[in-house]
C-alpha cells in the first residue's frame, strides 16, 4: 500500500505532464483512442466517487461560519466564468461548437484543484473547498439554466436532459463515494490513497479521447481554441480576484475566490458536450482541462509571494486525490 500511495501521490503531482503527453499521441495516433469517448460519462463518474471519498461533513462547516463569503464565492463564479464566456463567444464570432463548448465549460461548477492551488497560494483553503462544494452540489440546477441562458442563441437546449446529466456523473457518484466513506471508513481511507493515481488516468483517458475524437477539427481550429480557452481562465482569475476584494474580503480569501472562479470542473463540460451537442464542443473543456492547472500552479506561486497584512491560517493541506 505505501508504494502505491507513492506512485499515486507522484500522479497527482505530475497530472499535468500527463494529460499533455496523451493529448499530443492522442493528436497524431487518434485511431487507437477514438474508442475512450464512449465511456467518458463512467469515467468522470470514477473521478467524482474518489472527490466522494475525500469529502467531510467539515468542508462544508464554512458555509455556516461564512455564509455571505461562500455565498459570495459561489455567485461570483457562476456569473463571472459564463458571462465571460457568452462576451468571448458573441464578441470574436466563435464557430458555433466552439462558442457552444466554451460556454459549457463556463457554466460548469468550481474544479477541485482549485482547493490544491489556494493552498499552494497560502490562501484560505476552508473558503475554496466550501465554495467548490456548494458549487458542486448546486451544479445540476444551475449549469442547465445558465447553458440555456447562454447557449440557446446558438442551439436548442434541453434542461431536463442536462440535470439528469449532472446527475448522473456528478452527484450520484459524489454520494456514493461518501456513503461509502461513512460506512465503510477504513476501507474508504485505504482506497482514497489510491484515488489520486485513479483520477489521473481517468482524466488522462477523457482528454485523450476527446482529442482523438475531434482531432481533424482541432487541426482546423486549435489556435483559435487555446486563445479563447485561456483568455476566458485568465479573466476569470483577474476578475474573481478584484471581485472578492470589491466584496471587501482580505488577501487569504480574494486569491481563493480567485482560484475558484478560474477553475473549472472541464470534465463534465466534457462528458455534456459529448452527450448532448457535438464532439467539438468537448474540445474547449478537454483544453481547459490541461491549461488550467498550468495557470492555476503558476498563479499561486505568484500569489504565494503577496503577502497579507493579516495572518491567516491557510487550514490543513487538501487531500491529495482532489488534485484534479
Amino acid at each position: 500500500m505505501a508504494t502505491l500511495e507513492k506512485i499515486s501521490a507522484f500522479a497527482g503531482k505530475t497530472f499535468t505532464v500527463w494529460v499533455l503527453i496523451f493529448a499530443v499521441i492522442a493528436y497524431f495516433l487518434p485511431q487507437h483512442f477514438a474508442w475512450i469517448g464512449n465511456y467518458i460519462v463512467p469515467l468522470l463518474g470514477i473521478v467524482m466517487f474518489g472527490m466522494g471519498l475525500t469529502l467531510e461533513l467539515s468542508d462544508f462547516k464554512e458555509v455556516f461560519k461564512k455564509p455571505l463569503e461562500v455565498a459570495l464565492g459561489v455567485i461570483g463564479h457562476f456569473v463571472i466564468m459564463p458571462l465571460i464566456a457568452f462576451l468571448l463567444a458573441v464578441g470574436l464570432n466563435l464557430p458555433k461548437d466552439i462558442a457552444i463548448g466554451v460556454i459549457l465549460v463556463g457554466c460548469c461548477p468550481s474544479g477541485t484543484a482549485s482547493n490544491v492551488m489556494v493552498f499552494l497560494a497560502r490562501g484560505n483553503v476552508a473558503l475554496a473547498v466550501a465554495i467548490a462544494s456548494v458549487s458542486t452540489i448546486l451544479a445540476p440546477i444551475v449549469t442547465p439554466l445558465l447553458i440555456l441562458l447562454f447557449a440557446s442563441k446558438w442551439v436548442h437546449v434541453s434542461v431536463l436532459s442536462l440535470f439528469l446529466s449532472v446527475v448522473q456523473v456528478i452527484i450520484v457518484p459524489l454520494l456514493l463515494g461518501f456513503i461509502v466513506k461513512r460506512f465503510f471508513g477504513k476501507q474508504a481511507r485505504a482506497g482514497a490513497k489510491a484515488m489520486p493515481l485513479v483520477s489521473v488516468v481517468a482524466i488522462v483517458l477523457i482528454v485523450a479521447g476527446v482529442v482523438a475524437g475531434s482531432a481533424e477539427k482541432i487541426a482546423q481550429t486549435a489556435l483559435l481554441v487555446f486563445a479563447v480557452v485561456i483568455l476566458h481562465n485568465l479573466l476569470g482569475f483577474i476578475i474573481g480576484f478584484f471581485f472578492a476584494r470589491l466584496c471587501g474580503m482580505d488577501l487569504a480569501k480574494q486569491k481563493a475566490v480567485s482560484m475558484d472562479v478560474g477553475m473549472q470542473n472541464s470534465g463534465l463540460g466534457v462528458a455534456l458536450a459529448t452527450a448532448h451537442f457535438s464532439p467539438l464542443a468537448a474540445v474547449p473543456s478537454a483544453i481547459f482541462s490541461v491549461w488550467h492547472n498550468l495557470s492555476g500552479s503558476l498563479l499561486a506561486n505568484i500569489y504565494s509571494r503577496m503577502k497579507d497584512k493579516k495572518v491567516v491560517n491557510p487550514d490543513a493541506k487538501p487531500d491529495a486525490s482532489q488534485h484534479m
